[in-house]
């Protein structure tokens, strides 16, 4: 399964800067080769954090992405392209007179609790870094390495019982070398995805398969169909060298048993994967071709989604029906009792996975939808310039008479040299503010600190997680300040763009 994207989440890894605010990341696209979890959005930075409620106005500094906040420096004209909200805040009036003033706590609202951050996870095992991508294996792939060992080791007691107890070695083997032909075909899509230039972050065997994670989606339909494609072809490769590796060796032995079952085996994640549904392979696929002949991913999504869900509901009902038929290799009057019941449960365990991965797509593409409104000029707030032996007291004066929310220590010749942190103002008392001078409590501007007024969507993301900070310096294309954009602000503004229905 292949996650693609940027659904996505906050990267998988969202970086924090060292004052905890985490920039999201858009959520990655999945590519499935046997059937596997697909992660939340909400949990995988790869996929954001869940939307707060509250009555209350917004929080000092908060931008809604739908009504454009002023970002620039005090003083400055206003921007041409820039058409103000009636709704919106005044440029020319404080932000203290609705919502706290520069330097003062804002006070929460009652019963107002911010959902505890999710501890962040690395996927499992690392295994190695092939093509610089990390390998990891999650802890549920051991309990179905154990579950294959017990199955294949009864089959084995059927077809070799000479063999005794080392049955059960030969079936972990078996197991091993299955989970090695999911990780060729993880490869094969992530080969394709750097090929196509295509960031991947990670590759993660799990329960019931693996999953690679390419961080943006591909930017056209023939590329994302070769994406997806790649996958199931080299997992019939396989099966078609284990089949002639077959022919080589004594039927009835160790090997050709071996070999026989991991022909088999790749054959049915071929085959499986290719089935027109997200968030399979085919699925993926589908979505290509609905893109191609309609000229919107979206409709793509939605398509291939849909039959994803159905495809879901046929597992659960028909995969019991086929056993019951004796389709399935077996006799209809052996197939009751316990056999019945692992055949329900395994095909529940299917049909879930089916579901809520086309679901995960589904929604990680409306998401997608709404990433462009996240924009750095709308999302900024107004900045005032100090001096560096600027008293904390009067820079703080300086803001809130121009109405601005943030602070830029300039150099004798207007230069910016840091932004001073607002977790950092916030912690000095008012009464020791006339004796602290801004400089203190600024953060150096690097060249990653500064980014364009006209980032939008997935760049402004990945400008922010390529540096992390908790402000950033916001610059027009002349070089001019337009004003300092919040990492805290960006985050809310994705959860609320996560929350808007398409």
């Amino acid at each position: 399964m292949v996650e693609s994207g940027g659904s996505g989440r906050p990267r998988p890894d969202s970086e924090e800067s060292a004052e905890g605010h985490a920039t999201p990341a858009p959520p990655p696209a999945a590519h499935q080769e046997t059937p596997a979890e697909v992660p939340d959005p909400s949990t995988d930075r790869r996929h954001g954090p869940s939307e707060e409620t509250t009555d209350e106005p917004a929080e000092a500094g908060t931008a809604d992405d739908t009504k454009p906040q002023d970002g620039r420096t005090a003083g400055a004209p206003e921007p041409a392209d820039r058409t103000p909200d009636p709704a919106d805040l005044h440029p020319d009036r404080p932000l203290a007179h609705s919502t706290p003033a520069l330097g003062e706590t804002p006070t929460p609202a009652k019963g107002r609790r911010r959902p505890p951050r999710p501890p962040e996870t690395r996927g499992g095992l690392l295994m190695g870094r092939p093509f610089g991508v990390p390998v990891y294996v999650a802890p549920s792939w051991f309990l179905v390495a154990a579950l294959i060992t017990w199955v294949f080791g009864g089959q084995l007691d059927r077809v070799l019982p000479e063999l005794g107890a080392a049955r059960y070695l030969v079936a972990l083997f078996f197991a091993v070398a299955f989970y090695a032909s999911v990780l060729v075909h993880e490869l094969a899509h992530t080969i394709a995805a750097l090929r196509f230039k295509l960031p991947v972050r990670r590759i993660q065997l799990q329960f019931f398969g693996g999953v690679s994670e390419i961080e943006k989606e591909a930017e056209t339909p023939g590329r994302e169909f070769v994406l997806a494609f790649v996958g199931p072809l080299l997992s019939l490769v396989l099966a078609g060298l284990f089949y002639l590796a077959m022919q080589t060796v004594e039927p009835g032995t160790v090997p050709g048993v071996l070999l026989a079952g991991l022909m088999i085996s790749n054959l049915i994640v071929a085959i499986f994967n290719l089935l027109p549904g997200l968030p399979l392979d085919g699925g993926r696929m589908l979505r290509a071709v609905v893109w191609k002949i309609t000229g919107k991913p979206m409709t793509g999504t939605i398509a291939a989604a849909w039959v994803g869900r159905a495809l879901a509901v046929s597992v659960l009902i028909g995969l019991p029906l086929l056993t019951q038929s004796g389709a399935l290799g077996s006799e209809a009057e052996d197939s009751v009792g316990m056999d019945t019941v692992l055949d329900a449960l395994l095909a529940a365990i299917l049909a879930a996975i089916i579901w809520t991965g086309a679901g995960n797509s589904l929604r990680m593409a409306r998401l997608r939808e709404h990433l462009p409104e996240l924009r750095a000029r709308n999302l900024t707030r107004r900045a005032v310039p100090v001096e560096t032996n600027t008293p904390l007291s009067e820079a703080l004066r300086r803001a809130n008479d121009a109405g601005a929310r943030a602070l830029v220590v300039v150099d004798a010749h207007g230069e910016p040299v840091s932004l001073v942190r607002e977790a950092a103002i916030v912690g000095v008392p008012e009464h020791r503010r006339p004796w602290v001078a801004v400089s203190g409590l600024a953060q150096d501007l690097t060249e990653g600190m500064r980014v364009s007024a006209e980032l939008a969507g997935e760049d402004l993301l990945d400008a922010l997680r390529a540096t992390p900070a908790t402000e950033y310096l916001v610059v027009e294309e002349t070089g001019e300040i337009y004003g300092v954009l919040s990492a805290a602000d960006v985050e809310r503004a994705f959860v609320k763009a996560m929350a808007r229905p398409s």
